[in-house]
């Protein structure tokens, strides 16, 4: 029999609420806010930078490890040589990322002697044959070197990874801002939903998830934490900043930055020089107003984040995840949520 979610109704993070909770913690700067990334390394904040060629770069890194988190290098360089100059930089501060073969994994293990401190296997389409077989070879040659895996948006999907040896799950397909995967080919959950149907399993397993895509304030992030999630991964609003890899220019409201898709025509045209046969983009590329610094940015997303927690009677992520109550909304929910002035 085919299984079906013909029924089963999925959500976004605009579809759900969280219940105020009573509350016991008497100033908002008093929750913590450290969680883990993956299964042996903690961080100090819950927030990621996408690893892609757009957001992530020196400055931003170097930022991101001053408050807490941890880069993860894009993938997407023509030159080995950019990842070796990045660990000899950052070393174990720094996760490097690659995509599936056998040439890749042996860059991976160089890299990994260098001293980065693990891995993100980063494909748009997760739960496959060649990943959990990717997995398992690179844990036999380097068992102490933590490999983050993704992207994935269910729970089956989410626990085979963890079973070939993942030590931290990236869950997400098609919420990015920059991403058409669901409107291309028809598949992919709705990234709340995809989350929460993921912690379930990610509670008794004690691995990481990580939940990437789909962040546009830190209503998302305090959702995506409470459903389960361990860090959120974001991409658009870090490469809206001053100090981020987007190229920028001068616009009619003042400088924009440019944000891509990996695997939109703009970047496969520069990377591939082109699109590969018989393929399609399923990614776009946009110009965006920068918003400002990655520590302005920080700083709002994790004041939100800490009075997200005292709404919900939380000391830290777990207290919240533990009280966390939702309730579905209707779209007038949103309307009602926003300011409305004369």
């Amino acid at each position: 029999m085919v299984k079906s979610y013909l029924f089963d109704r999925g959500y976004t993070f605009d579809d759900v609420a969280l219940v105020p909770q009573y509350n016991n913690v008497p100033s908002r700067t008093e929750p913590m806010l450290d969680s883990w990334l993956t299964k042996k390394t903690k961080i100090g904040i819950p927030l990621l930078c996408a690893n892609m060629d757009t957001t992530i770069g020196e400055e931003l890194a170097e930022i991101l490890i001053q408050r807490g988190s941890i880069p993860i290098y894009h993938r997407f360089t023509e030159n080995f040589s950019d990842q070796e100059r990045w660990v000899k930089k950052f070393g174990e501060k720094t996760f490097i990322s690659c995509g599936l073969g056998a040439k890749k994994l042996e860059e991976v293990r160089k890299l990994f002697d260098l001293g980065a401190a693990g891995v993100c296997f980063d494909v748009a389409h997760g739960h496959s044959e060649r990943m959990l077989d990717t997995i398992d070879e690179l844990k036999k040659s380097h068992p102490d070197k933590e490999i983050i895996a993704g992207n994935v948006c269910t729970a089956m999907a989410y626990q085979d990874l963890v079973n070939a040896g993942a030590d931290g799950v990236k869950v997400g397909v098609g919420p990015g801002a920059a991403c058409t995967t669901r409107i291309i080919t028809g598949f992919g959950v709705p990234q709340f939903s995809a989350i929460f149907e993921c912690a379930k399993i990610a509670e008794k397993l004690r691995i990481p998830l990580i939940a990437d895509g789909g962040i546009r304030t830190s209503k998302d992030i305090v959702l995506a934490l409470a459903a389960g999630a361990s860090t959120v991964m974001i991409g658009k609003l870090f490469a809206q900043t001053k100090e981020s890899a987007a190229p920028k220019r001068k616009g009619d409201r003042g400088m924009e930055a440019k944000y891509r898709g990996q695997a939109s025509a703009d970047f496969q045209s520069e990377f591939y020089g082109g699109l590969k046969e018989k393929t399609v983009a399923e990614g776009v590329d946009f110009w965006a107003q920068v918003s400002g610094s990655a520590e302005e940015l920080i700083d709002q997303l994790l004041g939100g984040l800490r009075s997200g927690l005292t709404y919900g009677g939380a000391r830290n992520i777990k207290e919240l995840q533990r009280k966390a109550e939702f309730m579905e909304v209707t779209a007038a929910y949103k309307d009602e949520s926003l300011p409305r002035g004369n």
